[in-house]
């Protein structure tokens, strides 16, 4: 008996089809929410708006760096910069699911884009990818500088009391450091000052819309 091996359109509609079902989380299969045992109290409409706008972010946020993964992994040279790069996917969607469950518990809705930002974040990470791993990983490296630096704007934002989502945030900022420090230990180069530039410039612009859109 043979099989046939999946082709590029065959990864490429795979990709599409993920990017338009992210309503669609597989929350079964995630760890557990760091905020299971957590109580917040009922927010006031401007702490509704502050925490919905900021968990809006996060939760894009999650879904650009899970196809920024993908496509790095996609492109990777060696099976285990691969392999590193699919777990990082992997918590990367952890974190994916319990923005979105925190979204819903204040009846807030994910960005509209989505499907734009994964899209456009898959073919940066395969682009990066191009250049070889070292140069991939240190794209991961700076990545996740950027995400620890705004995880930590965001915690210094949310309201005092609303202990839910600050424990996903500070578990999330925790394994970001972590994702940063295991592609260098790989061997992660340092981008370029205007590469850094740019993607701190791209990811502002996500997070201006993404907190209203």
């Amino acid at each position: 008996m043979s099989f046939r091996r999946n082709s590029r359109t065959d990864h490429l509609l795979a990709v599409v089809d993920q990017a338009l079902n992210l309503d669609n989380l597989n929350a079964a299969v995630a760890r557990a929410n760091p905020a299971q045992t957590l109580t917040s109290p009922e927010p006031t409409a401007h702490d509704r708006r502050l925490v919905a706008g900021l968990m809006r972010i996060n939760h894009t946020g999650e879904v650009c760096a899970q196809a920024l993964y993908l496509g790095q992994a996609a492109v990777a040279e060696s099976a285990d910069t691969r392999a590193h790069l699919l777990q990082s996917a992997r918590e990367e969607h952890d974190h994916l699911v319990w923005c979105d469950a925190r979204l819903r518990e204040i009846d807030a809705r994910p960005s509209l884009l989505n499907p734009l930002w994964f899209a456009g974040s898959y073919l940066i990470g395969a682009g990066a990818a191009l250049f070889g791993d070292r140069v991939s990983l240190g794209f991961v490296v700076e990545t996740e500088r950027q995400v620890e630096a705004h995880l930590d704007d965001h915690l210094g934002r949310l309201p005092l009391a609303d202990a839910r989502s600050r424990a996903i945030l500070e578990t999330m900022q925790r394994e970001e450091v972590e994702h940063g420090q295991h592609a260098l230990n790989r061997g992660a180069i340092a981008l370029a000052s205007p590469v850094r530039t740019l993607m701190g410039a791209c990811a502002d612009v996500m997070r201006f819309v993404a907190y209203r859109i």
